[in-house]
């Protein structure tokens, strides 16, 4: 059994936990997932099944999207609820022209540092692994791209609450987004909720529940047709399969840019991805091949 799964994933579980209920129901243990949801937070995770595990990075690339909620006035280790606190102050004269200012920089390129509490690994550790040891360690600071930052309400207060929708590029870290804008504000901040309202194309309103996945396993798999529509197909004859089948590159006819393209042998037969190569021909190097 091949193919990818959008599954909402409930709070509560770690992206660990929701892989390995997915190979019991699935009865396979090629299963992985395409980007970690933090255990409090719900919403999109796309896993890969079987064989198309190996096709798992292809998704890795596009943006995600979040609804978020921040509360002001509190600061824990893990920059979520789940955290221990580390400061309390009153976000009490916080106003809604304030945060409004306060999130103008947070949009565009931003340059922010992981929290404690990551799967960021530094020295081959992963921090999270690091801080549940004593050891503080502070992960290398990047820059993200935060293409949309849009505040959907304000609850002024001792704890005030600002719920806001992102849209980011891979990497960002939303608890990083609600520390710096605590920081901006004074008060320190911590996230309080988080749904992933999308993957790339995958969105929260196509994903499949647990019971939906035991009642119809296969009928809620995706092709890769489906899961990577950003990327090309070609359809190659039988000499070109064989030679495919063997790792070995063969010329293309079709106008395709560098880059890797799906190749099938047959309208629903996904027989390898390859990469298209250009020089005085365009060649199809194949990196990854499936039994069918």
């Amino acid at each position: 059994m091949n193919g990818f799964l959008n599954l909402l994933k409930p709070p509560g579980m770690t992206s660990h936990d929701v892989v390995s209920a997915v190979r019991r129901v699935l009865q396979t243990k090629s299963v992985g997932h395409t980007g970690t949801l933090d255990p409090a937070a719900a919403g999109v995770l796309v896993l890969t099944v079987g064989e198309y595990t190996r096709l798992g990075q292809y998704l890795l690339e596009g943006d995600k999207a979040y609804r978020a909620e921040i509360t002001l006035g509190l600061t824990t280790d893990s920059a979520d609820v789940e955290g221990v606190v580390l400061a309390e102050d009153s976000a009490a004269g916080v106003t809604e022209e304030a945060v409004d200012a306060a999130l103008v920089p947070l949009t565009g390129s931003v340059t922010m540092r992981p929290p404690a509490y990551s799967a960021v690994r530094v020295d081959g550790k992963r921090l999270y692994e690091l801080a549940r040891a004593g050891k503080q360690v502070e992960a290398p600071e990047r820059t993200v791209e935060v293409s949309q930052l849009t505040k959907l309400g304000f609850a002024p207060g001792h704890r005030a609450r600002v719920l806001v929708d992102v849209t980011c590029s891979k990497g960002t870290y939303i608890r990083s987004l609600a520390v710096m804008l605590g920081k901006s504000l004074g008060c320190g901040g911590h996230l309080s909720m988080l749904i992933r309202a999308a993957v790339g194309v995958h969105r929260l309103d196509e994903a499949v529940t647990f019971e939906e996945l035991a009642q119809d396993p296969a009928g809620c798999l995706m092709t890769a047709r489906q899961a990577l529509p950003h990327l090309p197909e070609v359809l190659v004859g039988p000499a070109a399969t064989e030679a495919l089948r063997h790792g070995q590159a063969v010329p293309s006819n079709d106008n395709l840019p560098p880059g890797p393209v799906l190749v099938y042998n047959a309208p629903d037969a996904l027989l390898c991805l390859a990469e298209v190569r250009a020089g005085t021909e365009v060649l199809l190097q194949p990196r990854k091949v499936f039994s069918q």
